[in-house]
């Protein structure tokens, strides 16, 4: 069996700054140290420190300005590290990234191709999480289940492989996930559910678009909500 690749040097100190802001030593709107300092406290070079900053910025945790630093903009649920596998909060974010890509054209194939075997599949994966939700019940095994549903619906054996290669993240990213909105309140569990039934609705109504774009959203809420503790997606939907 292959050796595990340990973290790269830019994960890592992702991984320690992310924890460092959630825990409160960089409350919001405060100023993190300078990349030279980082480089210096951290034993690493202004490369890494620059990779590491320049996702934390992409991820909405902290704001860099030209000349005046980097300033935290919000403060993720400590929940988040107490969750997340050790070392592997980059990795999540990242294969958040991938999915967003990979789902979303997934879901629009799924629109077009989808039998009715495929339907119930899912049908029957959105209820159990339901149910997991109504019994406060995290519900990532059924949440997986309605996913790979899709990948199987798109007609395209690529897909289901690269999402079964991706199980391991996408299963610990959803255990993560829905225990942060097990813990939070109830509106944010019922937001999950609402949009995988949006993503469902699209899907059964043979609307690829709408099914891409609302597998998109939910990637994308999915993402925030880890990140940003009072997260509250406003986007307007197409009807």
């Amino acid at each position: 069996m292959r050796a595990q690749r340990p973290p790269r040097l830019a994960d890592q100190l992702y991984d320690r700054l992310l924890q460092q802001i959630t825990y409160g030593k960089y409350p919001e709107e405060s100023r993190l140290p300078s990349e030279m300092d980082l480089c210096a406290t951290f034993g690493v070079s202004r490369p890494v420190v620059r990779e590491a900053l320049f996702r934390l910025q992409a991820d909405g945790v902290i704001i860099s300005q030209r000349g005046a630093g980097s300033y935290v903009r919000r403060r993720p649920s400590p929940e988040l590290v107490k969750l997340a596998p050790i070392g592997g909060l980059a990795e999540l974010v990242r294969c958040m990234e991938l999915r967003s890509a990979l789902e979303g054209d997934a879901a629009c194939m799924a629109a077009t191709r989808r039998s009715e075997g495929d339907l119930q599949a899912m049908a029957t994966a959105l209820e159990d999480m339901r149910v997991a939700f109504d019994a406060r019940q995290v519900g990532n095994e059924a949440d997986f289940r309605f996913h790979q549903a899709i990948a199987n619906a798109c007609g395209n054996d690529l897909f289901v492989t690269m999402l079964q290669s991706l199980s391991k993240q996408i299963f610990d990213y959803m255990r993560v996930m829905r225990s942060l909105a097990l813990s939070s309140a109830v509106t944010r569990g019922q937001q999950v559910q609402r949009e995988h039934e949006r993503i469902f609705q699209a899907i059964s109504k043979q609307q690829p678009e709408e099914a891409r774009d609302a597998m998109r959203e939910h990637i994308h809420n999915s993402r925030m909500r880890t990140l940003d503790a009072s997260f509250s997606p406003t986007v307007a939907r197409k009807r």
